[in-house]
């Protein structure tokens, strides 16, 4: 049989598999496929906010099964992430556990063994996204039916997710979720030797699993999670379903990994958690917030450090005071604030509003006088009125926000908010966020014209995506400069000089003798 037979009658066992199943009743399909440990649920915040009280084990353990350690041996794997920076160190996780198992990476869907898209489920848009992605993928599977393809992240932690999959996406071979990572050599094991789909996901929290491998991209900046999950339970967000409960991490294997980082040659360390100003707060044998982890890394000799996302309901006076110190602790703070109207933000489930937002940004301001505040804002929440909205554009002036992230308000199937009768039309959301990124574009080059002239730090990341002959980096406000100079300052903080400011990015000239070595 030559490859073109070879390829023609991969496909038709390809086509036949896929009649076979879909020959397959829903309920049997569920019983058939769904693994052991998947517990079928829509998303329910009652029911989420019980997990709270499960204790949560630490384990130091993980290691690659013997079976399993030369199994990606000559094969290549490939995630395509989408979200946010959670998502991407899932996906540097993933890619560690990959390499030791022997598989290499590659871009090219046509030489991978292994496709996994790492799914966010935070807006609609983005399941659109992975679902149109899980469509091309199809014809590659009928010509390698050998070919795993695999869906995990946010996304599979819904129940309606995983059924549409088994009802219309036969061609999947791997579903798992965001509590069971560390699971994914048993997991391939599953898949390249079962005969049917293999999904595990989690209904409740595993265990945190510390010394798992990461692949981090490059050797300047680095993630490094703090903890995981949200217990906020804002109406419009599915994260504390898809995440589970608040689990920190023990502030010694934080503390442990970022001087590892250190000895690496890191230069950048950003602390993550859905939300980091509640990290340690599920502790019962320690009084230590995440203002005493800062403290502790502050006195690390690390050049930067960032962290994100911030609650403001969590944002207290101790961290306030430790950010002031300094030094390492850089004084550009992510604060989303979703909305200016107190009534919009008491829909949102929020628990502050905008006088005590307000009030917390002129504490940071006292106390950090050269602070960069960025934030996400929400608009066309349901039922918002033009009267609440200007209140977020005044806000937004006020406060002086140097850059937000803005979005219309997507429904999430199993958040409150998605049950709300929206009376709001689609062309006045949009026009409202047109008006809003106006706004933001505005503030964004008012703040940029600032630094013309002045001489900045940049820490350089490598070359500029638009023209090779120039470098880019971020200043410790996380403005983007761009200028030229040698490549050997790639890793390296140096000193820039403003020529030229943009709506987001600067641009510099630099001078040799400019160079700070750390």
């Amino acid at each position: 049989m030559n490859e073109q037979e070879r390829k023609q009658q991969a496909q038709i066992n390809a086509e036949d598999n896929f009649e076979r199943i879909k020959q397959t009743s829903s309920e049997e399909m569920i019983t058939k496929y769904f693994h052991t440990n998947y517990t079928p649920q829509t998303p329910d915040i009652k029911k989420a906010r019980k997990r709270r009280k499960e204790e949560v084990q630490f384990k130091y353990d993980f290691s690659i099964p013997e079976d399993m350690q030369t199994a990606g041996e000559g094969r290549k794997f490939l995630i395509r992430t989408y979200g946010c920076q959670m998502n991407e160190h899932d996906t540097e996780v993933m890619a560690g556990i990959f390499m030791e198992m022997g598989y290499t990476a590659t871009e090219d869907v046509n030489e991978a063994d292994i496709i996994l898209l790492n799914t966010c489920a935070i807006r609609e848009n983005a399941e659109n996204k992975v679902f149109g992605e899980i469509g091309h993928l199809k014809p590659l599977k009928l010509e390698n039916p050998d070919l795993i393809i695999g869906v995990c992240g946010c996304m599979s932690q819904e129940e309606s997710v995983v059924d549409r999959i088994l009802k219309k996406h036969q061609h999947i071979d791997l579903i798992f979720g965001t509590h069971n990572i560390h699971r994914l050599p048993h997991l391939i094991k599953e898949a390249m030797f079962g005969k049917e789909m293999v999904v595990e996901v989690w209904s409740t929290e595993g265990d945190i699993i510390e010394n798992l491998p990461k692949a981090r991209k490059g050797k300047i900046k680095a993630w490094v999670n703090i903890m995981y999950g949200c217990d906020k339970f804002c109406t419009y967000c599915i994260v504390p379903m898809t995440r589970g409960k608040e689990r920190s991490r023990r502030p010694e294997d934080i503390i442990q990994e970022v001087r590892h980082l250190v000895a690496q040659g890191y230069k950048e360390v950003t602390l993550l958690g859905q939300n980091v100003n509640a990290y340690g707060k599920d502790f019962d044998d320690l009084d230590y917030t995440f203002g005493d982890l800062m403290n502790d890394i502050h006195k690390i000799d690390i050049p930067r450090v960032r962290f994100t996302t911030s609650h403001p309901r969590d944002f207290d006076d101790h961290l306030i005071d430790v950010l002031a110190q300094g030094g390492n602790l850089l004084d550009h703070i992510h604060l989303p604030v979703q909305s200016g109207s107190s009534e919009i933000l008491k829909k949102m489930n929020r628990k502050y509003t905008r006088e005590a937002y307000l009030e917390l940004v002129r504490k940071i301001k006292k106390a950090i006088p050269n602070v960069t505040l960025t934030t996400d804002i929400i608009v066309g929440f349901p039922n918002e009125t033009d009267e609440q909205f200007e209140e977020t554009m005044t806000l937004m002036e006020e406060v002086g926000f140097e850059a937000a992230y803005t979005f219309i308000y997507s429904p999430r199937e199993g958040t409150p908010a998605a049950r709300k009768k929206d009376d709001v039309p689609e062309d006045v959301k949009k026009q409202r966020l047109y008006r809003l990124n106006e706004l933001v574009n505005k503030q964004s080059a008012e703040s940029m014209r600032k630094y013309e002239g002045k001489t900045v730090k940049v820490l350089v990341e490598g070359e500029s995506k638009k023209n090779p002959d120039i470098l880019a980096g971020y200043t410790e406000k996380n403005k983007l400069v761009n200028f030229k100079g040698p490549r050997s300052t790639i890793g390296q903080i140096v000193e820039v000089e403003i020529t030229e400011a943009k709506t987001w990015s600067l641009d510099g000239i630099m001078a040799e003798s400019k160079i700070e070595v750390k």
